[in-house]
């Protein structure tokens, strides 16, 4: 499965062969690849450059991955996929938490790196048609446009990361209508089961944080017991 041709891909990585294995796979299926060898010189050369995608280990010395997630999230939106140590949870939800859109577990086979990226990178135009002449919700202060993917609070631009945003497009189709768990895992491009289900759950908590006034009593991103998550705007 060929990438989307001419995407530009950061790796961040401290070890030397994995960038350059990664590098030569990725240029090989039509991305352009840049390589980074720790948080400092990704954040330099970040400084100067857009991408379409960073892929960025967890492990690595000075600032980790997690770290320089949340803080790349104070401005930019750029998807953002983190390879983590098998089998270590946490390092996989505090990296959602801090606003990662994925994660793959190491070892991994190149294959299904491969299709992690095409599946974050086919996000953002909706694969869902929204309901028909509804280009704007309004969620009490809070509007969300659908064309543009941009939510906003009066004059102020609420950052969405690719995920968040490809969240509130599957929900703008279905307004009111509640969405299983298993079907938003469908709609975002990722494997099945409970490990991704718990993932989205922890991206609907990062984007109640964004448009409820009470993240923990939620208004318009309501939880539907038995039944999934609905978005019920005013």
């Amino acid at each position: 499965m060929a990438g989307q041709v001419e995407a530009h891909l950061l790796i961040v990585d401290d070890d030397e062969r994995i960038r350059g294995l990664l590098k030569k796979f990725l240029i090989r299926h039509e991305f352009l690849v840049t390589s980074a060898r720790d948080a400092e010189h990704a954040r330099r050369i970040l400084s100067g450059l857009e991408f379409d995608m960073i892929i960025m280990d967890v492990m690595m010395p000075g600032e980790d991955g997690i770290s320089l997630t949340r803080g790349l999230r104070e401005t930019i939106e750029t998807p953002i996929l983190l390879l983590t140590a098998k089998g270590d949870t946490q390092d996989r939800i505090k990296g959602l938490e801090a606003g990662a859109d994925d994660y793959l577990a190491k070892p991994f086979e190149p294959k299904e790196l491969l299709l992690r990226i095409n599946a974050i990178l086919r996000r953002m135009p909706s694969e869902s048609k929204v309901n028909e002449g509804v280009t704007v919700l309004y969620l009490g202060p809070f509007r969300y446009d659908i064309e543009r993917a941009e939510l906003w609070r009066g004059d102020e631009h609420i950052r969405l990361t690719v995920t968040e945003n490809a969240l509130m497009k599957i929900f703008s189709s279905s307004i009111n209508e509640p969405v299983s768990r298993s079907k938003l895992v469908e709609d975002l491009g990722r494997d099945t089961g409970q490990a991704q289900e718990r993932a989205v759950d922890v991206q609907i908590t990062r984007l109640r944080r964004k448009l409820e006034q009470d993240p923990k009593q939620p208004r318009y991103l309501q939880t539907v017991r038995g039944s999934g998550y609905m978005l019920a705007p005013d």
